[in-house]
């Protein structure tokens, strides 16, 4: 892989990074105003920069074919690649008379895992903007525009979630966020258990329609419930959510049950009750399966493997689902030697690699 010099010759002037994440609980809750439980993986994003003295922008990226792309700041034009992102940053903060750059982007986040590569990304660049052209933005502002961006220019309608875990998320804890206000709180990992997260090797999109289509459901339902969000129903409501049509029902079940499970697995953490946090990841895995319809073969075959190992405590889709990865919570010093079964299992049934991308404790 070529570096800042080689493709552009010099030294760059800024550099920065921003890691995937993993969302332990609370899927397709936080464009509901609901609450998620995200934490960052090893995997970063890492950019560099350096301003030119005209107004051209030029890129280049190790997912993309090796060439340096380009555009002119004022003039960005969605292309449905990756450059998107770039375009969309300049677009959200290039107000005013600003120079344009050279950008150089390494991404060790797997594209449509499940991991938040978009929102590693877009903060990644955001940072190098805000060191490069003196933005007062912090990082909670930062992680606002990073979902402008995907909202408003890419063309994904996602929440607040993982921009807030890329740009506020500490290695070995949890970020509890509450969507609505964006209330957020750091919650330390067990050291008895491990966290393992298989890659189904099936690729996702956000920008995909089935995602955006989720999204409109809800809203759908929200309007048909005469409420704002679904965050303003709670179990209690269930019944009046029963009477919706279909697939609105079942949409709204679980954007309620999901939120309640979400407080109960802070509840868990922090008493260091992996047991239920466990029961808590099934019941959500199955509540994405059969009410959000979010899971596919693959990723219901990696939860089987995983739940039937004796060290597993709880498995589940993690990300927006169709396709992406699967996060296994296990006992301590067990995770290294559950991924190699459960990889080697699904090799054998699916042809499909199944690759270990992270084990997270606390520090």
């Amino acid at each position: 892989m070529r570096n800042f010099e080689q493709v552009f010759g010099g030294e760059p002037t800024a550099r920065a990074a921003a890691p995937g994440r993993v969302n332990l609980i609370g899927e397709h809750t936080d464009y509901n105003g609901g609450f998620v439980l995200p934490t960052p993986i090893p995997q970063t994003c890492r950019g560099e920069l350096r301003l030119r003295p005209d107004d051209l922008v030029r890129a280049w990226s190790n997912n993309a074919d090796d060439e340096v792309v380009q555009y002119r700041l004022g003039k960005e034009a969605r292309r449905g690649d990756w450059l998107d992102y770039v375009q969309g940053c300049t677009r959200v903060v290039g107000e005013g008379s600003r120079h344009g750059f050279d950008l150089w982007l390494d991404s060790a986040v797997p594209l449509g895992s499940g991991l938040s590569s978009s929102a590693a990304l877009g903060v990644c660049i955001l940072r190098l903007l805000r060191a490069a052209w003196g933005l007062s933005v912090s990082d909670l502002e930062l992680a606002q525009r990073v979902q402008q961006v995907e909202n408003e220019f890419v063309g994904a309608r996602v929440g607040i979630m993982d921009p807030l875990a890329a740009s506020m998320g500490k290695p070995g804890f949890a970020l509890f966020i509450d969507a609505r206000d964006l209330a957020c709180r750091d919650l330390p990992l067990p050291h008895e258990g491990e966290l393992l997260v298989l890659n189904s090797g099936v690729k996702h999109r956000h920008s995909a329609g089935d995602y955006n289509t989720r999204r409109a459901e809800c809203e759908a339902a929200c309007r048909l419930l005469g409420v704002s969000q679904l965050r303003d129903l709670s179990s209690k409501d269930l019944g009046r959510i029963a009477q919706l049509p279909e697939p609105l029902n079942r949409r709204a079940r679980h954007v309620v049950t999901e939120n309640e499970r979400v407080l109960e697995a802070v509840a868990a953490l922090g008493a260091g009750d992996l047991e239920t946090l466990g029961r808590l990841f099934d019941a959500s895995h199955e509540s994405q399966r059969c009410d959000y319809e979010v899971s596919i073969p693959e990723i219901d075959l990696l939860v089987k493997l995983a739940r039937a190992e004796e060290e597993v405590y709880g498995a589940r889709l993690t990300g927006g689902g169709f396709g992406g990865s699967v996060l296994v919570l296990a006992r301590a010093g067990s995770a290294s030697a559950v991924g190699r079964r459960v990889a080697e299992e699904y090799a054998r049934r699916t042809g499909l690699q199944a690759r270990v991308l992270s084990l997270a404790r606390s520090p």
